[in-house]
């Protein structure tokens, strides 16, 4: 008579994990850097007054006044122009940068010109000058150009401050392009243009977004260039801002609530952007 006997499923004791705190640093990284950004909306919504308090209060009354006087344009010009301007100057050189920078990191990568790295780092070279010590010289060619507060030479000045960083971003995102389809796409008779706009630009859309994303930030938070050769026709949102700081005082409630507005652009753009962003800086990092 035989038996059948049941085996029963042995139980595997997985090892426990050891606690590690780097989720929890994490988060208290984050919140470090965000608290400021908090603090500045909460303030913009508090009254003069209770904005001014020291030490400040958390439980004051929320108002819109602030955002009030700051869209009507209380006290001096309104901010519309501002950041219309910003817009204009930080996309208008963005989108020159991407042109630009998107067949220059393809001679450098996928069709490697003769003794590319010294063209990149000559690139390198153009960001290792202080920008104040090219201040003069730029404003004196915007001076005998007759282009003094215009939002064109602006954009165009953006355009060659951000082109060294674009190259080389899109160097690294373009060398990650399978070599495969680009053979492929060589034997089916696709010229320069098809093939980066059908065949590379579909590939590094990740890397295009992060680079177009960097571009346009620094773009809109550039002060100095803007602060010296704008003056009321150009004037950019940042430039805008330093209007608040006057010999009357300084409101803070309604300077945060400009910084809010002004701050708003860059953050929705990021968040919008935010898997590319991540996925195209994080490319090619595992082999």
């Amino acid at each position: 008579m035989s038996t059948a006997t049941a085996t029963r499923p042995t139980r595997v004791n997985k090892p426990r994990k050891a606690w590690r705190p780097w989720g929890l640093i994490a988060w208290i990284c984050g919140l470090i850097f965000v608290a400021p950004v908090l603090w500045m909306v909460l303030t913009s919504l508090h009254s003069e007054p209770d904005a001014a308090t020291n030490p400040p209060s958390l439980g004051a009354p929320l108002t819109f006044d602030g955002y009030a006087e700051f869209f009507s344009g209380t006290g001096g010009a309104g901010p519309w122009p501002p950041l219309i301007n910003s817009f204009s100057a930080s996309i208008g050189s963005t989108l020159l940068v991407l042109l630009l920078a998107i067949p220059a990191a393809y001679a450098l990568s996928i069709k490697p010109v003769e003794k590319w790295t010294d063209v990149l780092f000559f690139f390198l070279s153009t960001k290792m000058m202080p920008v104040v010590a090219a201040l003069l010289p730029i404003y004196l060619v915007a001076q005998y150009s007759g282009m003094l507060d215009n939002i064109s030479f602006l954009t165009v000045l953006y355009t060659s401050m951000n082109l060294p960083i674009a190259v080389w971003l899109m160097r690294s995102f373009l060398a990650e392009v399978p070599r495969e389809i680009l053979e492929a796409a060589a034997i089916d008779g696709a010229g320069l243009l098809t093939t980066l706009r059908r065949v590379v630009a579909p590939v590094a859309m990740p890397g295009i977004a992060a680079t177009a994303l960097i571009c346009f930030i620094f773009s809109w938070n550039e002060l100095l260039f803007a602060r010296v050769l704008t003056g009321v026709v150009a004037g950019t949102a940042p430039v805008y801002l330093t209007g608040f700081v006057t010999s009357q005082g300084l409101f803070l409630a309604k300077v945060c609530a400009a910084a809010t507005v002004v701050s708003l652009p860059v953050l929705i753009a990021g968040f919008a952007a935010q898997d590319k962003l991540v996925q195209g800086l994080s490319l090619g990092a595992v082999k």
